[in-house]
C-alpha cells in the first residue's frame, strides 16, 4: 500500500510542510530538518513529519506509547508518533518521531498525508481535534480510536471510504482487543452500498444517491440488485442475502417488480427507459471488457483512443468498464498505445506471435502474418484475454487502428 497519492504528491507535501515548520527543532531556514530531534508543536505553525508508511499512530500517555510500539511491529506500514517525555532511546533507529506540545498542532500535517491515523487518544479529545479538518467522506483519512488499556479499538470516520472499519479490524486483531463498529450496514450485515464491488475494481457513475439507497438498504425496503455483467461473489457475509434484497439479470425485469431502490452493475449504457431504475438507483461500471488493438507504428495516441472511444459509443457500452488492452508483443513500445493506457489506468496486455496464433480466428490475414508473424492481431488478442470463443466486435478498422471487443465471462 502506498501513502495518500503518488511519491511525486507525497515529495511535495513534505517539502511544504517542512517549508512551513520553520519553529520546529532542527529546522531553520536554509538547513535540512533533523529527523532524530523532537518536532516543536507551535501554534499557526504545520509540521514538517516525514512519512514513511500508509497510516500514522498517535499515542500521548504511557500506556498508549506501549501499545503504539507494538502496533509499529506488526504494521510495517504505520508511522508512529509520541511524546518526547517517553522516549525511550531507539526512536531514531526505529523511526519513530517524537514531539512537543499539543498534540492537537500535529493533525493538521497528519490529516492530509495519510489514508488512516490511530489515534490512542481519548475519543471526545480525537473529535474535537480533527473537528476543524474534516472536509469530505471521500477525502478524509480513516480515524481509529483506541482506548489507553488497548480494549477496545473505535471506528470514528471514514469507515468505508476512508477504510476506517477495515483498520478498525486489522489493529483490534493485531492487539487481541474488540472492534467497535458502528456504521448500518456492518452491524446488520448487509450490503455497504458505497463500497460495493470495490474489491474487484467496480467505480459508480454518480455518487448522487449513495446516500438514500444506504438508506433503502439498512431500513429494509425492497432493493434490486441487477447484475449483467462482473464477478458474481460480492456478498461478504456467511449469512443468506437478506429477504428484501433480489437479484436480477437485467434492468427491465427489475422494474417491472417496482423496487424502491437498486443497485446496477453494468457495462452497458442504459437505454431511455430504463433509466428509471436511477430513480434511486446506483450504477456501477465492473471492468468486464477487454479491448484488442492493433495499429500503424507511429499512430498518435489521439487518432487510438478516438477509435476506441467512437466503437465503445457505437456498441453502447461505457468506457469506464474497459479492463484491459490487449495486443501483440511487438508494440508493447507503441508510444501512442501506451499513452492512452497510461491515460486510463488500463494495462496493456502483451502477447507472442505465437500466443496469438494458438487462438481460433474468424478473419485471419496473410498481410499481418507477413509483418508480425501473426495472422491477426486485434482478434485474437482480445479471445486470449477474455478466454471468449465469439468476440461482441471481431475486427473493425479505421484508419491506422483496428479493434477487437470482448466481454469477459464472470461464472456464476
Amino acid at each position: 500500500m502506498s501513502a495518500k497519492g503518488g511519491d511525486g504528491e507525497r515529495n511535495s507535501m513534505l517539502a511544504a510542510s517542512a517549508a512551513a515548520s520553520k519553529g520546529a527543532a532542527g529546522n531553520t531556514p536554509g538547513t535540512a530538518t533533523d529527523w532524530t530531534q523532537p518536532i516543536v508543536l507551535q501554534e499557526g505553525v504545520i509540521p514538517a513529519v516525514r512519512l514513511n508508511g500508509d497510516y500514522a499512530v498517535v499515542a500521548i500517555t504511557k500506556h498508549g506509547v506501549e501499545l503504539a510500539r507494538r502496533l509499529q511491529s506488526t504494521f510495517s506500514h504505520a508511522d508512529v508518533y509520541y511524546m518526547s517525555k517517553f522516549a525511550r532511546g531507539d526512536e531514531a533507529a526505529k523511526g519513530i518521531q517524537l514531539f512537543e506540545g499539543s498534540v492537537r498542532l500535529l493533525f493538521p500535517a497528519l490529516f492530509p498525508a495519510y489514508k488512516g491515523i490511530v489515534c490512542i487518544i481519548s475519543l471526545g479529545a480525537v473529535v474535537r481535534m480533527i473537528a476543524p479538518l474534516l472536509e469530505d467522506k471521500k477525502k478524509d483519512p480513516g480515524i481509529v480510536v483506541i482506548d489507553d488499556k488497548g480494549e477496545h479499538v473505535i471506528s470514528v470516520l471514514s469507515g468505508h471510504l476512508g477504510g476506517a472499519n477495515e483498520l478498525t479490524r486489522e489493529v483490534a486483531a493485531a492487539l487481541g482487543a474488540r472492534p467497535v463498529l458502528t456504521t448500518a450496514s456492518d452491524v446488520q450485515k448487509t450490503i455497504a452500498v458505497d463500497l460495493f464491488g470495490r474489491r474487484f475494481g467496480w467505480t459508480w457513475e454518480s455518487d448522487d444517491k449513495l446516500t438514500p439507497v444506504s438508506a433503502s438498504v439498512v431500513n429494509e425496503e425492497r432493493v434490486a440488485v441487477v447484475q449483467e455483467s462482473g464477478e458474481p461473489d460480492w456478498w461478504l457475509y456467511d449469512t443468506p442475502l437478506p429477504q428484501t434484497i433480489r437479484v436480477y439479470d437485467d434492468v427491465r425485469s427489475a422494474l417491472e417488480d417496482e423496487p424502491q431502490a437498486a443497485l446496477v452493475v453494468t457495462h452497458r449504457l442504459l437505454e431511455a427507459d430504463e433509466e428509471a431504475i436511477l430513480a434511486n438507483g446506483v450504477l456501477y461500471r465492473p471492468k468486464a471488457i477487454a479491448l484488442g488493438i492493433g495499429c500503424n507504428r507511429g499512430t498518435a495516441a489521439e487518432e487510438i483512443e478516438a477509435v476506441i472511444r467512437e466503437t465503445l459509443e457505437e456498441l453502447r457500452f461505457s468506457i469506464r468498464s474497459v479492463k484491459a488492452v490487449c495486443t501483440i508483443d511487438l508494440k508493447k513500445d507503441e508510444e501512442g498505445l501506451l499513452a492512452v493506457c497510461a491515460k486510463y489506468g488500463w494495462p496493456l496486455e502483451c502477447y507472442t506471435p505465437a500466443e496469438l496464433n494458438e487462438m481460433p480466428m474468424e478473419e485471419p490475414s496473410d498481410t499481418v502474418f507477413k509483418f508480425t508473424g501473426a495472422y491477426g492481431v486485434s482478434e485474437p488478442a482480445a479471445k486470449r484475454y477474455t478466454g471468449a470463443e465469439r468476440l461482441v466486435l471481431t475486427k473493425k478498422k479505421s484508419g491506422n487502428v483496428t479493434i477487437s471487443v470482448g466481454l469477459l465471462a464472470f461464472g456464476k
